[in-house]
């Protein structure tokens, strides 16, 4: 077969396979645990009547968005009304194209293993900033195109808060960066691989557990900045407690008041869609991505000759995906249990404290990385 149509068809294949049955099988599923966590924190049933155990609800819910009217208020400017729910959605899946799921998996009839990764560019955190950054559009299109004041108030504050978290977020990175020295998403994992977790710098091999001084005394710039970009992500998502934009309380359902039927399940898809890029972005960057703890890929590699066996390269995805679980219930049970900031709280948090602390981490990380070097 022609290797420019062979690769193209890999291509294709991967972004069906990774981006729309698995990325959005996990958006049906983290709505189904979202549901089924909150009811356990408080203490009541939670679906469990549609199949066994209510594994069913997602593919109901689904269909009861599919047939419902889908009704649009005279009063809305239709065009952006009708925009707004796909710039939310659409930037939120593009995203997940850098983002490594997995090594390699090697196939018989092909010269070369195939990389997990739809697009292994050199510019992935950048990529993921720049595309991901176009969502807060569709939040105040929503806001401005309903023509009412709740969605209107609801569309500002979302645009406030996203551009407010943004600047900590890109400078909480830049630590990460500086001691890695790539951008390149594969390889921030390679290297986690190769010398440890950037929260947890342990290998062990047959002489016993190893690490490094220079790996712990990088360890406390790397957990200011998890903290800083992990609490980010909250305020980007729009996740309790940062759900000001949507607050029932004060603006009934903010920037999506006036939405039904799909295009309001669009901005629904969306908010867990970006949830899970967040958490796919967290791994990869703190606890290794695909790779497995204590260095334990190199030495399966050592033992099998310096080659990676079959099976490792599928492993690395369940490990991915389990690591990104993980991250998704931490995302829910934060939800379900810290009460919402008041909005002076949000921005004294984003522009008095995190601005100032993520500045100050860039310095500690270079003078720590200056000091090893010489």
């Amino acid at each position: 077969m022609d290797p420019t149509l062979l690769s193209i068809l890999i291509t294709l294949a991967k972004i069906f396979g990774f981006t729309f049955a698995l990325v959005l099988l996990l958006v049906a599923y983290s709505v189904y645990a979202e549901r089924r966590v909150a009811a356990a924190m408080q203490d009541r049933v939670g679906p469990n009547r549609t199949g066994p155990f209510g594994l069913l609800q997602p593919i109901a819910d689904g269909l009861k968005f599919v047939l419902k009217e889908d009704f649009t208020p005279g009063h809305v400017r239709k065009f952006y009304f009708w925009l707004a729910p796909a710039l939310v959605m659409v930037p939120a899946l593009i995203t997940v194209a850098v983002i490594p799921f997995g090594s390699e998996v090697a196939v018989p009839w092909l010269e070369e293993p195939i990389k997990l990764v739809i697009a292994d560019i050199n510019v992935g955190p950048l990529f993921i900033f720049a595309i991901a950054s176009l969502s807060v559009y569709g939040i105040v299109l929503a806001g401005w195109s309903s023509n009412s004041k709740y969605p209107f108030l609801g569309g500002v504050r979302s645009s406030a808060q996203m551009i407010s978290y943004e600047i900590s977020m890109g400078l909480s990175l830049i630590p990460v960066l500086l001691i890695m020295g790539e951008l390149n998403l594969n390889d921030i994992v390679r290297y986690q691989s190769e010398n440890g977790w950037l929260l947890f710098p342990v290998l062990w091999n047959h002489e016993g557990f190893s690490t490094s001084l220079e790996a712990w005394a990088l360890w406390v710039p790397a957990m200011i900045a998890f903290i800083i970009f992990t609490v980010s992500i909250f305020a980007e998502t729009n996740r309790t407690p940062f759900d000001l934009p949507e607050c029932e309380t004060e603006l009934v359902a903010g920037y999506h008041t006036e939405y039904s039927s799909m295009k309001f399940a669009l901005f629904f898809l969306g908010e867990y869609a970006a949830m899970i890029v967040g958490s796919g972005l967290i791994v990869t960057l703190f606890f290794g991505g695909w790779s497995l703890p204590f260095g334990w890929d190199q030495s399966i590699m050592e033992a099998n000759g310096g080659a990676s066996p079959w099976w490792l390269g599928l492993a690395h995805v369940g490990v991915f995906l389990a690591k990104v679980i993980c991250f998704i219930l931490f995302f829910i049970a934060i939800r379900w249990t810290v009460p919402r900031f008041r909005y002076d709280q949000l921005m004294k948090l984003g522009w008095v404290i995190f601005f100032e602390l993520a500045l100050v981490n860039i310095f500690i990380a270079a003078g720590i990385k200056m000091l090893f070097r010489n």
